[in-house]
């Protein structure tokens, strides 16, 4: 890597990366940026080279999805001085395609950078999904072992118990010989 296609630092192309109908895109504005050149211009070559920008490299954000994105990124209204056209939104292959059609120095020692923050977001994603899978792999590790103490201390509460009292005592009882042979039935404790 040599010194000249690193003027753009990868962590503020990073921010400019937003996710929107579930894909990871930037704005056709804040590629004029980085690429150096006006967003007009910009849009102009993309529009002379349709050919080259399929829907999954390139869509243009509706009314409600561009309101949204005003409110989160605190964009100016059109009314003064902010955007009158629905901005265009770039995937990674239709902001790597934008440095072809510009095709200046420039242009081509961005795309290389915007290339990287793509990559690094990616790798990041994968980092998380990993961590996330194993994170739900010891949840339910923890969750077998909290059924496994509770049966524990369920058992351990069965044998606290104080015994079952219900059960007949054995041998003769003066209850039962009275209820037997009725209340004036002499006993032992009678003689």
């Amino acid at each position: 890597m040599t010194g000249n296609d690193s003027f753009i630092p990868v962590e503020r192309i990073e921010q400019l990366i937003i996710l929107i109908r579930g894909q990871k895109v930037m704005l056709d504005s804040d590629l004029a940026r980085i690429y150096g050149v006006s967003t007009a211009r910009l849009n102009q070559q993309v529009k002379r080279n349709l050919d080259r920008f399929p829907q999954d490299f390139m869509f243009q954000l509706t009314r409600s999805e561009f309101a949204n994105l005003m409110l989160q990124i605190a964009t100016s209204s059109s009314g003064y001085g902010g955007r009158r056209k629905l901005p265009y939104a770039f995937t990674e292959h239709g902001a790597i395609m934008l440095a072809s059609v510009l095709n200046s120095p420039v242009a081509v020692r961005a795309s290389l950078q915007v290339v990287r923050a793509f990559v690094r977001l990616r790798e990041l994603l994968a980092s998380n999904q990993e961590l996330a899978r194993k994170l739900a792999a010891l949840e339910q590790r923890v969750v077998g072992h909290d059924e496994h103490i509770q049966s524990l201390f369920e058992a351990i509460r069965r044998l606290m118990a104080p015994p079952h009292t219900d059960r007949r005592r054995i041998g003769f009882h003066v209850r039962e010989r009275r209820a037997r042979y009725g209340r004036n039935a002499v006993t032992e404790s009678d003689v």
